[in-house]
């Protein structure tokens, strides 16, 4: 569609929706492609490599404390936390001052395996952010965390 077959302002608002869509659903296949060929690679997907991430700079992190922080749902979470457990990269600790918390730390092996940045989706997260203005950064963040919230509003079924 060009500028000049534009009937509207509806019409161009239209097209400025459907054109942040598909940059939205290019990032979107673009994880998905990276996500598999990660777990092709090094054994894990971007869910996981994210909660061994933020497992290894929170050491004792608990399970809900991970889902919040990466806006998973507990289920997703657990079942994410089950394959890392079985993979040997993270073990479950109980609090010594209260039993009811379980806390999440990383093995030797999962530590070694955080390490590793080659071929990770941080690396290309790295990459970018190293070379953006920050002020382009600081929009790109509010509109996201925006996006984040609208989106939100639609699944809980409050959105207009």
């Amino acid at each position: 569609m060009t500028q000049a077959s534009l009937e509207s302002k509806e019409d161009l608002a239209l097209d400025e929706v459907l054109r942040f869509m598909r940059l939205i659903w290019a990032v979107d296949h673009q994880l998905e492609r990276v996500s598999k060929r990660m777990e092709a690679t090094i054994g894990l997907t971007i869910p996981q490599r994210l909660s061994l991430l933020l497992i290894g700079r929170h050491p004792g992190i608990l399970a809900s404390e991970v889902a919040e922080v990466l806006h998973l749902h507990r289920g997703t979470l657990s079942g994410i936390i089950g394959r890392l457990e079985a993979s040997g990269y993270v073990r479950r600790t109980v609090d010594a001052r209260d039993a009811r918390r379980v806390g999440l730390t990383l093995t030797p092996a999962g530590a070694a395996l955080n390490e590793r940045r080659g071929g990770t989706f941080e690396g290309a997260v790295r990459r970018l952010l190293a070379s953006a203005r920050p002020r382009d950064l600081e929009a790109a963040e509010r509109v996201l965390a925006a996006l984040g919230s609208e989106l939100r509003a639609v699944g809980d079924g409050a959105a207009r």
